[in-house]
This record gives C-alpha cells, structure tokens and sequence, in this order.
C-alpha cells in the first residue's frame, strides 16, 4: 500500500512527515529548505510510492488566510502539475506549531534541540498527518 506524505509547508523550511506502508502510524521524514522541496519529493516518490500528500492549510481561528496562505496554494499548484497522478489533500494546520513544541516537552526533548525550528516543523507535519488519518477513520 503507498503511503501518506503530510508537507507543512514554510517561507525557509517546510517539514515533512510519511506514515507506514500500511497507514497506520506517521513518522517525521525530514526538514527540507522550501527552495528544494519539489526536488526532495521527486527523489522521494521515485523511491517509495505515495498515495496522496497532505498539505497543512494555514487558516486563522476565524477561517480566514493567513499571509502565508497565498505562498501554500501556490505551491499546490507545483506540486500537483509535478506529480499529476497523485492527489492532494488540505489538512486544517491550526495549532500544530504550539502542539509540535508541547509534544517535544512532553516527550523530554532537550531545550537546545527545541530551538531548532527545523524539529518543531517535522513534529507539525506529523501532527497535521496523525490528524489527517484520524478524520478519516
């Protein structure tokens, strides 16, 4: 069975998270500087195979876009002319930062490992892709 891969998409980095081949647990993949994003995924897809990404969608609490909205949609459009038979799937992305860092705490995270954005963001896609699986069971 292909996989998940959950892509919560940032200006610099944008973390990204695959589940098993069974789709039942998703695991952070990598944090990958946003200007090689698409070459990440093409060497990725052409080694495992992916049933659908999963885009985190960055709303605010009242629905409505953020300033970063605009920059995911039209990466969306990339990623989709880029990778034509698979399907792309919005996922509410709200919260996952502050839940990210809760998660580290929780788990004894070390404080200097926290500060590295680059974990909170792989830690968000994993939440946006464990909240993605859960809405669909």
């Amino acid at each position: 069975m292909p996989r998940l891969l959950a892509i919560d998409y940032g200006t610099k980095r944008t973390g990204l998270a695959v589940t098993d081949p069974l789709q039942l647990i998703a695991t952070a993949l990598e944090t990958v500087p946003t200007h090689q994003l698409l070459d990440y995924l093409k060497r990725y897809v052409s080694d495992e195979p992916v049933e659908a990404f999963v885009v985190g969608l960055p709303t605010r609490l009242d629905g409505t876009d953020t300033d970063n909205t605009p920059r995911v949609r039209a990466f969306v459009e990339k990623l989709k002319t880029a990778f034509p038979a698979i399907s792309v799937q919005w996922h509410d992305e709200r919260f996952t930062s502050s839940m990210a860092l809760q998660a580290m705490i929780a788990g004894g995270t070390k404080k200097k490992d926290r500060r590295e954005k680059g974990n909170i963001d792989k830690v968000s896609a994993v939440i946006i892709l464990q909240s993605f699986m859960e809405s669909k069971r």
